[in-house]
């Protein structure tokens, strides 16, 4: 029998890593929480303590720290970003300063920033990583890549393009590619006029048509900046140039992304919307976990399976985020620290759905340079695009 596999899964209430959790609780044999990290839901977060009993846990505040530890006597206990670096990079074991690693896997379940700094640590602490983190390889792709290369760290993916996209290269990572084909659902927006957009209310860009997600990434999908995060991603994760990256339009969430060689061969990856196939692919990597979801039943798709090219007009978040990554330098990190603001902006109404767009060609264009930073000019970049982007708002 396999040694059981030990997670420190970095935000354990969120969507991702409630479905983390229901994977993992499937192979008790296989694996255990190591350390679990969240940010204000401590209702669920004592739950999964409770049940879970990691030996490390993280608050984003220090008074829910101090709470739950003296319900928790048994378990570690940190908060804020220092509490997330422990977490990632194993700081609380003894174990982390010999030969034996206190965890096996970090998945990075984070929202936002929050991701980047302990993905690092983690890199630099020889942790394996899953990442379902995006801005970890939206600002700090060529620092962290870099850093991972170093250490020999392979970084499996969690999203569902980006693990669909892993899995046709195995096998095949010596094969030159010609392009990879991102695929999107659309979101709730497809085939509306930029005219249209102008009306779009909060409610209605939370009614995503395919996928359960968390708000934030729910409203990046309106918007298509969720695709345009996911091509920089790409374009690190797995080393093609931003123009053999295509991004499809695909309502039915089936093809879940797609590998075309030099020999014209096209390999795609099917599978039934659901977040846990793919988590579940990083945690059982290299081995593939049977899991009791529904089958994906091609007869069912009476309609078939179609694509369309998203127009970058109506859609400008696309166009953007490809603009920013061709140009490079700090551009992308502006880009997203704008559009973090923006978003929870727009969620409170105070902003309106075409401002996000608007406002963030405004901050590249204000803001952006043609350096690249490194880690600590990374983090400088942020928090002047947020300060600057809050002050337009």
């Amino acid at each position: 029998m396999k040694e059981k596999k030990r997670i420190v899964l970095l935000g354990s209430t969120g969507s991702i890593g409630t479905q983390t959790l229901d994977v993992m609780e499937r192979y008790p044999d296989r694996f255990e929480a190591a350390a679990l990290t969240c940010g204000r839901n401590i209702a669920l977060f004592r739950e999964q303590l409770a049940k879970y009993r990691p030996a490390f846990a993280v608050c984003e505040r220090k008074s829910d720290a101090d709470m739950l530890a003296a319900e928790f006597p048994g378990i570690g206990f940190s908060w804020g970003e220092e509490g997330l670096i422990r977490a990632a990079s194993g700081d609380w074991s003894d174990k982390a300063s010999g030969s034996v690693k206190p965890a096996d896997l970090v998945v990075n379940a984070l929202m936002g920033m929050r991701g980047l700094a302990p993905t690092y640590a983690a890199i630099q602490a020889d942790m394996e990583i899953a990442l379902a983190n995006k801005e970890t390889l939206v600002a700090g792709g060529n620092v962290i890549m870099k850093a991972a290369a170093d250490k020999g760290i392979e970084i499996l993916p969690i999203d569902s393009e980006h693990s669909a996209i892993f899995q046709c290269l195995t096998g095949n990572r010596d094969k030159k590619i010609s392009r990879i084909l991102l695929t999107a659902s659309g979101g709730p927006f497809r085939g509306w006029t930029r005219d249209q957009l102008e009306s779009v209310t909060p409610e209605m860009a939370l009614k995503h048509p395919n996928w359960t997600m968390g708000r934030k990434i729910t409203i990046d999908s309106a918007s298509m900046m969720n695709k345009g995060l996911e091509m920089i991603e790409a374009r690190w994760l797995f080393d093609v140039p931003m123009d053999k990256i295509t991004v499809l339009v695909h309502p039915q969430s089936i093809v879940h992304s797609a590998v075309e060689f030099e020999d014209t061969s096209v390999l795609a990856q099917l599978g039934i919307p659901d977040m846990r196939v793919p988590i579940s692919v990083a945690l059982g990597y290299p081995d593939r976990l049977a899991l009791e979801l529904p089958k994906l039943d091609l007869f069912s798709l009476k309609n078939g399976l179609t694509f369309e090219e998203p127009d970058p007009g109506v859609f400008q978040c696309l166009a953007i985020a490809k603009d920013a990554a061709a140009r490079g330098g700090n551009r992308p990190v502006i880009m997203n620290a704008a559009n973090e603001i923006l978003v929870e902006a727009f969620l409170e109404k105070k902003v309106g759905f075409l401002d996000i767009p608007r406002i963030i060609i405004e901050m590249i264009e204000k803001l952006g340079s043609d350096d690249e930073p490194d880690l600590a000019a990374i983090f400088e970049s942020d928090a002047l695009a947020r300060a600057k982007t809050t002050e337009m708002i």
